[in-house]
């Protein structure tokens, strides 16, 4: 018993360490079937409620076995953990007793915990292994919804279904957490943005400046459009989740868009950074390298993040799946960069040959500021809004959202900005005496260096 206690301990903190990385942006019906399952923990879903919130679970066709003696039923069952309760319910120990003079021999299950919140245990189930009911939720928090067995050597079959919601003043259910409520209408926000966004550098591309418009220009028109459609797409979905508790097909729409934006941004970032089509019409063999490498990796690493976000931490080898979404999405960045250094390089070993000092220069300063701008994108999207999910109260989730939002809008106001299609660009409407100070420039950075 007190291996099997322990052990339930270990899985506890291995989702405790890996449950930050949940989003805790829908809490939507799941219903999940187990069969012969040996993990001594299994997280479910991580939920912020408010004053009126409920959690239901059902189980259905409950049957653990065990190669050693009859499960003690008791033993096995779900409980609500908070995050401030968390660490002390892992490495609580029962006091000392006179029958028990050394506590750290007989570990406590965790489900005898002070610091968790029990619901029910398989004592409980009826005679078929059934049990349905309906909790509320007596102090507003953000709690996790797990099941831990600490009996020996036992596997476990069973079929769950979690709801866990709010209650509004009305009656009606909010399927989504405190602090996500108002995700939906930041989405629909930004979906409206980016149609105005779209319209007006159509205005740029097919009106004003089409005869300068190159390949590039068109492929930025795609990202446009394909984030729009990912926008709009994630506010139906949140919509849907939060009113009715699923999502009514969005998740498919939204899983889509969202493959096709990243793959594009990063394309879009990296032929940029080579100069394709708006400085040279093709592709060296190690450029090619990179994208051919790149969307791969995007596909990967959206089907990583597909599988993560419609189960659930749930799902065993879900930790992996998280590992692999992580691990790609870090590679496409550092990927991306690289074509950008390429190119600073390449212009300015040309600067040393080609009599044209201040276009080289110009492109320079150009792909410096995009190269500095990427970084700090990528830094802001993956690290800042990371930790704001992971460090804001739970009432207020929603700013990690609005943060990648804006920051993305700023990214792309910036990217199509500097590289708009225009008649007189930065590059060639030079005249003598910017060639000459350029010149001067270059020779003092080379001195520099």
């Amino acid at each position: 018993m007190a291996r099997a206690a322990t052990a339930a301990r270990a899985a506890l903190i291995l989702l405790a360490v890996s449950g930050v990385l949940i989003s805790p942006a829908a809490a939507e019906i799941k219903q999940e079937f187990f069969k012969d399952d040996p993990r001594g923990s299994i997280l479910f879903e991580k939920f912020g409620f408010g004053p009126h919130g409920m959690v239901s679970v059902s189980v259905t066709g409950a049957r653990p076995s065990s190669t050693l003696a009859k499960p003690d039923l008791s033993q096995l069952g779900f409980f609500l953990l908070s995050d401030e309760a968390l660490f002390e319910a892992i490495y609580e120990q029962p006091p000392p007793t006179d029958l028990n003079p050394n506590p750290e021999s007989s570990p406590n299950c965790v489900l005898s915990s002070p610091y968790v919140i029990p619901l029910f245990t398989f004592a409980d189930l009826d005679a078929s292994g059934h049990y349905n009911k309906t909790f509320p939720i007596t102090h507003p928090d953000e709690y996790s919804l797990f099941f831990a067995s600490c009996a020996p050597e036992t596997k476990v079959t069973m079929e769950v279904r979690t709801d866990m919601y709010n209650t509004n003043l009305d009656g009606t259910k909010d399927y989504l957490s405190v602090g996500m409520a108002s995700v939906p209408a930041i989405y629909a926000f930004f979906a409206v943005c980016y149609v105005a966004f779209l319209a007006g550098w159509l205005y740029i591309t097919l009106y004003r400046n089409r005869l300068s418009a190159h390949r590039i220009h068109h492929l930025m028109t795609g990202l446009l459009v394909a984030r729009m459609l990912y926008c709009i797409s994630a506010a139906e979905d949140q919509y849907y989740i939060r009113t009715a508790g699923t999502p009514h097909g969005w998740d498919i729409m939204f899983y889509m868009f969202q493959l096709v934006k990243g793959v594009i941004l990063f394309a879009v970032i990296a032929l940029i950074g080579t100069g394709w089509s708006f400085l040279k019409p093709f592709l060296q063999d190690k450029e090619k390298k990179v994208l051919m490498v790149v969307i791969p990796l995007q596909v990967a690493a959206n089907i990583a993040a597909a599988v993560v976000g419609e189960t659930g931490p749930f799902l065993q080898g879900w930790v992996t799946w998280n590992q692999i979404f992580l691990f790609v999405d870090v590679a496409c960045c550092c990927a991306v960069l690289f074509p950008v250094v390429w190119s600073m390089r390449s212009l300015r070993e040309s600067s040393k040959t080609d009599g044209k000092a201040a276009r080289t220069l110009a492109k320079l300063t150009l792909f410096r500021q995009f190269y500095v701008v990427v970084i700090g994108y990528l830094y802001f999207t993956r690290i800042i809004v990371y930790a704001l999910k992971t460090i804001t109260n739970y009432k207020y989730r929603w700013v990690s959202v609005a943060a990648e939002e804006v920051a993305t809008m700023a990214f792309y106001m910036f990217m199509f900005y500097m590289f708009r299609p225009a008649e007189r660009n930065q590059y060639f409407a030079l005249d003598d005496d910017e060639e000459e100070a350029a010149e001067m420039a270059l020779r003092e950075e080379e001195f520099e260096l």
